[in-house]
């Protein structure tokens, strides 16, 4: 059984900005002068000296493409927190990229029908549970963290008080997993999903970033994780975002074997990074791949690759508060 159209929410969509005015935004001088960073700037055509002008064209491309799918109806826009000092102040020296919260729900205000917040809360920050309690109260859908770049341990036993605020909140914690390559921090570790299990422990809803995907070719060391908190873990989840880049493709490609995770695999991209159909070579006829090849939408082409490859997935619209008025079912698993 297939999705009905236009009605999956993509769990993982970064909302990038420049600083501009009081946005709370902020890029160091070295992430801007990072070749990767010039190229996503180039890409999409924007230009640093021109702060408004750019981050009003990211928002709108990303309207333009979200509203043209075929599949997707909503996305969740992810903030990005800083790096904390030991005492739990914003370090500004060591923070290379932050979109902040507020910037993240004044977007969401603007756009309800297409947009759903994805606040970033570092729990090492002094004030984060009282930033827990102001973002939910403000709509927050979910709560995302890199600890690779914002420098935590996510396994840490000082935050349980955290993850036990997120699972009263009902406010899943999305996390990335694995190696992270556009925001390096000091240490790749903290991208095991093993230190995941505190939370896991706390009763928190967790959704691990790109299934649990190491990132770094074949090399997949974290597959048997995945298994694990699968079978042990009801408040386990993870999406499949980027999980068609050569570098993590191989995750995917495995998932298809595992039909009893599907119930457990959200809906992703990874938005603004790219979506390949290369890992559907080989698994696919070439009318089917030539379809692929010919979808432009990057929400359309991860959805199709995902299915015709055999791969089944759920929506975030299950985590969702219903809302006052008529009543609609949850949304029902993919199945290819």
């Amino acid at each position: 059984m297939t999705h009905s159209p236009h009605s999956l929410i993509d769990c993982h969509v970064h909302l990038a900005a420049l600083p501009e005015g009081d946005n709370g935004c902020l890029i160091s001088p070295k992430m801007l002068k990072s070749p990767l960073f010039r190229f996503l700037l180039w890409k999409h055509g924007l230009s640093i000296h021109e702060p408004h002008a750019a981050n009003r064209k990211y928002l709108q491309d990303l309207l333009t493409e979200l509203r043209a799918s075929q599949y997707v109806r909503k996305a969740i826009l992810l903030g990005m927190d800083g790096i904390y000092t030991s005492n739990g102040r914003l370090d500004l020296n060591a923070t290379e990229f932050l979109v902040s919260n507020d910037y993240v729900l004044a977007q969401t205000k603007s756009y309800p029908n297409e947009f759903l917040a994805g606040v970033s809360i570092n729990p090492q920050r002094g004030d984060a549970i009282e930033e827990l309690h102001r973002c939910a109260e403000a709509g927050a859908a979910l709560v995302k963290v890199l600890p690779n770049a914002q420098q935590f341990d996510p396994g840490n036993p000082r935050y349980r008080t955290f993850y036990r605020v997120l699972a009263d909140l009902k406010l899943p914690f999305l996390s990335h997993v694995g190696y992270e390559f556009s925001l390096i921090g000091k240490d790749q570790s903290v991208g095991d999903p093993n230190r995941l299990r505190v939370a896991l422990d706390e009763g928190a809803t967790v959704i691990a970033a790109h299934a649990c995907s190491y990132g770094l070719m074949l090399y997949e060391k974290f597959y048997p994780t995945l298994l694990n908190f699968v079978n042990h873990y009801p408040n386990f989840f993870a999406d499949v975002s980027a999980l068609t880049l050569p570098n993590r493709m191989r995750m995917l490609r495995r998932l298809r074997h595992h039909p009893e995770v599907f119930n457990r695999l959200l809906f992703g991209t990874d938005y603004p990074l790219s979506v390949f159909h290369l890992p559907a070579w080989g698994l696919v006829d070439l009318r089917t791949l030539w379809t692929l090849m010919k979808t432009n939408n990057r929400f359309d082409r991860q959805y199709l690759t995902c299915q015709h490859i055999g791969i089944g997935m759920g929506s975030f619209q299950q985590f969702l508060k219903p809302s006052p008025g008529p009543s609609t079912p949850p949304d029902s698993p993919i199945h290819p």
